[in-house]
């Protein structure tokens, strides 16, 4: 884990409301000093859709106002050859995220670092994106035999290049993949074996140097996540700790790899939002560990290997509830560190 020690820090996940990138930024600094994220803002382009934002430069990809699709109708093998010549010789400069799809992170050009203790990026999972991105029929491209493994090739380039542009600025990084459709997994909506899960995610984290995780804000097959090569497991703790619990063998082992765990405790839904404060949101957290301690897993590894954070991206969130939630995290990391780490 190259010497990264979590210590109960707080770190946001991905998404802002707002529209200027560097008010987004400000508003990070505020609240994660020591571990900022750059931040996506869905609601200033289309382009910083989480499906969209890294799909530039993919084969046969169309975007139509605010769809966006695949035509498999053109012939795709000068483009898909371009993909896996690239692939192979690891050439990230043709696939950049463009200042257009990514205001925040071109924002964090001119930013000094160097009191920070990793920074962080993010980029959309190769499940999530396969499912949610379709040709022209509707079908989604996950189901296609030879754009599957597209996708995969391609969020790793992705991952690649956005992972090599932060080392620039600091030399402890993290890159999480974001899987929300992973929630869907084993249902009958979602045709696709564990083997086939694991291999996709595995495609995109094995392009990685830095720390590297994977980030689901629905419940899933933990054990499935856990079985990966990932350093970080991030989830809603808010809603799911008791789901998380269930898997308390795989937990174990995940920690004594050297796995940290991202507590997202505070929630987003805006009447609990409004309810809950720094104390009442310590208290669940703590709960949430508890699940994990009655099953045998110490309490002071997971204090040791523990990140704070909010259960999701904020991006449809109102600015006031995104300044809320961010200052409520950081008090729960204060809180945590006071309780426990001093």
């Amino acid at each position: 884990m190259g010497g990264f020690r979590p210590e109960l820090l707080p770190v946001s996940i991905g998404s802002l409301p707002h529209q200027d990138p560097a008010e987004a930024c400000a508003a990070i600094w505020a609240c994660f000093p020591h571990l900022p994220s750059w931040p996506q803002l869905p609601k200033r382009s289309f382009l910083e859709n989480m499906y969209v934002q890294f799909s530039e430069g993919f084969p046969g990809l169309v975007l139509e106002e605010d769809r966006i699709y695949v035509d498999r109708r053109q012939d795709l093998s000068a483009d898909l050859e371009r993909l896996y010549r690239a692939y192979l010789g690891k050439d990230l400069d043709g696939y950049a995220i463009g200042d257009s799809y990514a205001a925040g992170l071109a924002e964090w050009s001119g930013a000094d670092f160097q009191r920070c203790r990793a920074v962080k990026g993010q980029v959309i999972g190769p499940v999530s994106w396969g499912l949610t991105v379709v040709d022209q029929d509707l079908r989604p491209v996950l189901y296609d035999e030879i754009l599957v493994d597209a996708v995969a090739k391609h969020l790793r380039l992705k991952a690649m290049w956005q992972e090599r542009e932060l080392r620039r600025l600091h030399p402890t990084t993290i890159i999480l993949l974001d899987e929300p459709y992973m929630s869907s997994f084993g249902s009958a909506y979602v045709a696709l074996s564990r083997e086939q899960a694991i291999a996709l995610i595995e495609e995109v984290l094995g392009g990685l140097r830095g720390l590297k995780g994977v980030h689901c804000c629905g419940n899933t097959d933990w054990s499935l996540v856990l079985s990966t090569s990932t350093d970080m497991l991030s989830f809603d703790a808010y809603e799911y700790a008791e789901s998380v619990s269930l898997y308390a063998g795989e937990v174990r082992d995940f920690l004594r790899r050297g796995g940290i765990i991202v507590w997202g405790i505070v929630p987003r839904e805006s009447g609990a939002l409004a309810h809950e404060t720094v104390q009442t949101l310590a208290d669940r957290l703590l709960e949430g560990m508890g699940l994990l301690v009655n099953k045998g897993i110490p309490l002071d590894d997971l204090l040791a290997a523990s990140l704070v954070s909010p259960c999701c991206g904020l991006g449809s969130s109102s600015l006031e509830e995104t300044e809320r939630a961010l200052q409520l995290t950081a008090g729960v990391s204060e809180e945590m560190r006071r309780r426990y780490l001093r």
